[in-house]
């Protein structure tokens, strides 16, 4: 099996992250190379770990995770399936097996909340870890636009964690946020991401509960 290891050296792969990233950045995007990418990579991976699923849905979640934003190479809107259009031929060439391609296509093709289905673990996976990343570090250069609310919000987050409570069922996003911004201008932007976070979840047989500054903003009736 193709390893996360043998990806990540990937010359036309690591190509791809980078063009993806400088083209965001020009359009004044958060944070989108080898940080966040590693920080989905790790977070689905680590999802389905503690969820118990199949050695090789875990490295196949890394992968996704790893790969998900190739497309903002060639255009920021459907970067999802074009990014899987991208990631065919490169994967196979890589060696990997025709199942675990079509597993990783499907997950990247379906990540983006616009038009999105979760399918399977892996791309459950993937959405929610990909959705769960806002923090200061994302921030490019470390200081935020103060006409940005994607900005705003994102530097005021000083933490934030993907946990799994195995007994209740529950994966658990635990933001803590400054007063730079406010727990309404985040559920502004990630709104339609928190409701495909739960829809993910839910495929995986758990509930996804969102706390900001130790307070639950999307209780269950």
């Amino acid at each position: 099996m193709i390893t996360l290891k043998e990806i990540q050296k990937n010359e036309s792969i690591q190509a791809l992250v980078h063009a993806g990233n400088r083209y965001l950045a020009v359009m004044g995007y958060t944070d989108h190379g080898p940080r966040h990418v590693g920080y989905v990579s790790k977070t689905a991976s680590n999802l389905l770990r503690e969820l118990s699923f199949s050695d090789r849905e875990i490295e196949l979640a890394a992968i996704a995770g790893w790969v998900h934003d190739v497309g903002n190479s060639v255009n920021r809107h459907e970067h999802g399936p074009n990014g899987a259009v991208l990631l065919y031929p490169i994967l196979r060439e890589a060696g990997m097996d025709i199942a675990d391609v079509v597993e990783i296509i499907t997950a990247v093709g379906n990540h983006e909340e616009q038009s999105g289905f979760v399918s399977s673990a892996v791309s459950a996976a993937l959405v929610i870890a990909d959705k769960s990343d806002a923090h200061k570090s994302r921030v490019r250069g470390g200081k935020p636009d103060p006409n940005d609310p994607h900005d705003r919000v994102n530097f005021a987050i000083q933490h934030n964690r993907v946990v799994v409570d195995n007994e209740r069922r529950v994966i658990r996003q635990e933001i803590s946020m400054d007063d730079t911004s406010s727990v309404l201008e985040f559920l502004s932007i990630y709104m339609a991401r928190i409701t495909m976070c739960e829809q993910a979840a839910a495929f995986l047989g758990c509930h996804f509960e969102l706390m900001i500054n130790d307070r639950v903003v999307n209780k269950r009736a």
